[in-house]
């Protein structure tokens, strides 16, 4: 199936839903694949349903016709499943290719793993590309948020592939550009892709923008069911509410999702609405973990990400709760509803202020991880390339963009004068959101964590005061005075009868 000259731009191993996507929106670019998967027959399939496309399609039944098949220096680009896969996969590949041929992971990989990958290939004179793709199904095809990592070389090389194939924005506004069709892709604005930095940055930013989104889901899931359990309304009259929003500073791709699914019938009840009909277990791929471990060992505050990764766990024991549900008994409900456009306008502003505090989290865990691996990471550029193709884009992100612009040192965004003006205005209504729903017994664990966030960025002092005292207590860990300079440390002997006091 594969020629026999080296007339393919880039190799695609992987034709899963995510791979076969990505060779289109190459071949839509003019670009010619070189197409491979284990399964020769998905090779076959793809290749005959596809004959027209600008670019081409080369199908390759093995990895050396793959190899054979590319134009050099070579760039394969991996879509597999992340672990184990990948490592075999290089295993079978690099023995087949030349120094300085490029292999980028384009899955979902490990930033550690990135990073050891990236450091053995460089070693045998290969360059390896570890590449955050966000979008999915539908951002593949027509463009994606591309987030690579590795060496500035190989970045080079890739640079025109992924400036082609990315989501565009508009130069001024920041707006993504839309209505790409098969064969007939954007031209022209801001692609959505940028070089993150070296070896594993790329993969490490796609994590962290996957743990925002945990964040960002579970944000408007508890508005949603605030506003559900407190004014009763039915989906399709709080799928307006969300279009109203999306009018507004809320502006995003999962608002509008959400606004459609809300108004979606259910196909096997047309009485009923589909929201009501799915089981309340959500699933989770692991990212987001990640990304709540990763800020433990970072020591970044991060609750509001890692309280969405909770959210999904204690809903998958559905029978449990159940259970739960017919003895534990919650606060009594309210004998008269609140006021629908006092609450409505309440929820909005939360859902706002609390979004401000999950990226807020996202940026300073990213701002750490710079340090910690000596990466150069542009935190504008970032926000940008998530205003298109992304899961999370939303017109918020030029908000980010330009507060990075104006301060590139910003330690935390609730400090940009923006979302200062932004909190301050809408934190009375933010409180009265998450105070009616302690009341009211509903669960919105994202939004008290972000409010609890915020009260405790905006403290000057804390009880770890206390806390420090406690552990000096039991443990001679030793304490800090507010009357001494940093660094000095001090002991209370707590047995002895004076407990005497001594600089350690």
């Amino acid at each position: 199936m594969a020629k026999k000259t080296a007339t393919a731009d880039v190799g695609m191993i992987g034709l899963g839903v995510m791979g076969r996507n990505l060779a289109l929106n190459m071949a839509d670019h003019d670009f010619c694949v070189a197409a491979f998967d284990r399964q020769a027959s998905s090779v076959r399939r793809f290749v005959s349903a596809n004959p027209d496309t600008p670019g081409g399609l080369v199908g390759c039944t093995t990895l050396k016709l793959l190899v054979a098949s590319l134009k050099r220096p070579r760039r394969i680009v991996l879509l597999i499943p992340a672990g184990k896969p990948v490592d075999d996969v290089l295993e079978k590949l690099v023995p087949l290719v030349d120094r300085n041929d490029i292999i980028v992971d384009g899955g979902n990989s490990m930033w550690t793993d990135t990073i050891r990958r990236e450091k053995a290939l460089a070693a045998k004179g290969l360059c390896f590309v570890g590449c955050g793709v966000s979008g999915g199904e539908e951002g593949a095809r027509f463009g994606p948020s591309l987030m690579p990592g590795g060496s500035k070389k190989a970045w080079d090389q890739l640079k025109p592939i992924w400036n082609a194939i990315a989501a565009k924005v508009d130069r001024k506004t920041g707006k993504p550009l839309e209505g790409a069709v098969p064969g007939k892709p954007v031209r022209g604005g801001v692609p959505c892709t940028t070089y993150i930095g070296a070896d594993g940055a790329g993969h490490y930013v796609k994590m962290v923008h996957n743990g925002i989104e945990y964040g960002d889901m579970q944000l408007i899931c508890e508005a949603y069911n605030l506003i559900k359990e407190l004014l009763g309304l039915k989906p399709n009259e709080m799928s307006k509410i969300f279009n109203r929003w999306n009018q507004g500073d809320l502006d995003s791709f999962l608002i509008e999702i959400t606004a459609d699914i809300l108004q979606q019938k259910d196909p096997a009840n047309s009485r009923k609405f589909l929201v009501d009909s799915v089981l309340d277990t959500a699933g989770q791929k692991g990212t987001g973990k990640w990304t709540s471990i990763n800020a433990l060992d970072m020591g970044i505050c991060a609750p509001t990400m890692t309280e969405a990764v909770f959210a999904r766990c204690i809903s998958a024991i559905k029978e449990e709760r159940v259970n739960a549900s017919k003895s534990l008994r919650g606060p009594r409900r309210q004998p008269t509803k609140p006021q629908a456009k006092k609450l409505i306008d309440a929820v909005r502003d939360a859902l706002y202020c609390s979004k401000i505090c999950a990226y807020a989290q996202g940026f300073a865990l990213m701002g750490q991880a710079q340090q910690e691996y000596n990466w150069k990471l542009d935190f504008g550029k970032i926000a940008m390339i998530w205003r298109g193709g992304c899961i999370i884009r939303a017109r918020f992100l030029q908000k980010i963009t330009d507060a990075y612009r104006q301060d590139k040192r910003l330690p935390n965004l609730l400090l940009d004068p923006y979302f200062k003006r932004k909190v301050n205005a809408a934190q009375a209504n933010w409180r009265y959101a998450v105070s009616l729903a302690a009341q009211a017994g509903v669960p919105c664990p994202a939004f008290m964590s972000a409010l609890a966030y915020y009260d405790s960025y905006r403290s000057a002092r804390l009880p770890a005061n206390l806390l420090q005292a406690q552990r000096d207590y039991f443990g001679a860990h030793t304490y800090e005075r507010v009357d001494e300079k940093r660094g000095k440390f001090f002991h209370v002997d707590w047995p002895h009868p004076k407990r005497p006091q001594s600089k350690v």
